[in-house]
C-alpha cells in the first residue's frame, strides 16, 4: 500500500509539467509527509462550467476516496489505495474508474520494513523513501469522486461538495519490492492523455495503461523514523539515515 508520500513541487511547476490550468486561489503548502485525509494536488480533466469544453486542471482533492453513494464521509481515511487487480470491479471504485481518473504528482513515497529486536534493542519499523532515479515527478494513477454533504442545503455552497481521491497500487518491482510487496502505480507520460480523458471509458483499454513504467527504475534509501509522526514535516525527512 501507499500510506505516506512527499509532494513538494510548486503548483505553477506542476501545472507546466502536466500542461494543466491552475487557479492561484487554490494553494497547498509543500509537504514531505503527506498523510491520509490531507489535501493533495491532482491533475484531472473535466468540462468547463461555462463553455462545456474539456479542460485539464491542477486542483486540490482530499486523499481518501468517499464514493458518491456513501451516507457520510467517515470512511474516506480507509480508502486511500485501490488495488489495480480489482479497481475496475469493486463497487467503491468502478464508476470512478470509467469516468473520473486523475494523476497524483509526487516526489516519491514511503514504505516501512519491520526490524526484529536484537541485542537488547526493541523491534521497530524502518522507513524508506522510494523515488524515481532521475528525480523526476512521479505521476501516480488515481481516481476521484464528488460526495454531496446532505447537511448543507445549498448546492452552490462550496461546503456542499467534498472532492476526494485514491491511489491505484500494484505489485512492487525491483528495489521497491525488497521493502514492501505493493507500490503506487505511476503512469508513463505517453499514457497521461488517454488516462485523463473522461470520454475514454473502455475498461479493457484503460486497464492496459496500468503497467509498471520505466522498468521500475527507482531509488530506495532509509530515512529517519521522524517521518512516522504526521506532526513532522520538512525536506529533512528525505535525508538518508544510517541503518
Amino acid at each position: 500500500m501507499c500510506g505516506r508520500y512527499a509532494s513538494s513541487r510548486a503548483p505553477e511547476d506542476l501545472a507546466g509539467l502536466f500542461e494543466a490550468r491552475w487557479d492561484p486561489r487554490e494553494a497547498l503548502a509543500p509537504s514531505w509527509n503527506v498523510a491520509p485525509t490531507d489535501p493533495v494536488w491532482a491533475v484531472l480533466e473535466r468540462p468547463d462550467r461555462d463553455t462545456g469544453e474539456i479542460e485539464r486542471r491542477l486542483r486540490p482533492l482530499r486523499w481518501g476516496l468517499v464514493p458518491s453513494w456513501s451516507k457520510d464521509a467517515s470512511g474516506g481515511a480507509r480508502m486511500i489505495n485501490a488495488r489495480v487487480e480489482t479497481v475496475h470491479e469493486k463497487p467503491a471504485y468502478r464508476r470512478a474508474f470509467t469516468r473520473r481518473r486523475c494523476l497524483l504528482p509526487a516526489d516519491g513515497f514511503y514504505e516501512w520494513q519491520a526490524v526484529p529486536s536484537a541485542g537488547g534493542a526493541k523491534a521497530y519499523k524502518q522507513p524508506y523513501f522510494i523515488t524515481p532515479e532521475n528525480d523526476g515527478v512521479m505521476a501516480m494513477a488515481g481516481l476521484y469522486e464528488f460526495w454531496r454533504d446532505p447537511a448543507v442545503a445549498d448546492d452552490e455552497d462550496p461546503d456542499a461538495w467534498l472532492a476526494t481521491a485514491t491511489i491505484i497500487t500494484t505489485e512492487a518491482e525491483d528495489a521497491a519490492g525488497r521493502i514492501h510487496p505493493r507500490m503506487p502505480l505511476a503512469l508513463d507520460p505517453g499514457d497521461y492523455a488517454a488516462w485523463l480523458d473522461p470520454a475514454h471509458q473502455d475498461v479493457h483499454a484503460l486497464r492496459a495503461l496500468l503497467h509498471t513504467p520505466a522498468g521500475g527504475r527507482l531509488e530506495v534509501r532509509p530515512v529517519s523514523t521522524a517521518v512516522n509522526s504526521v506532526r513532522n514535516n520538512g525536506p529533512h525527512l528525505l535525508d538518508a539515515a544510517p541503518l
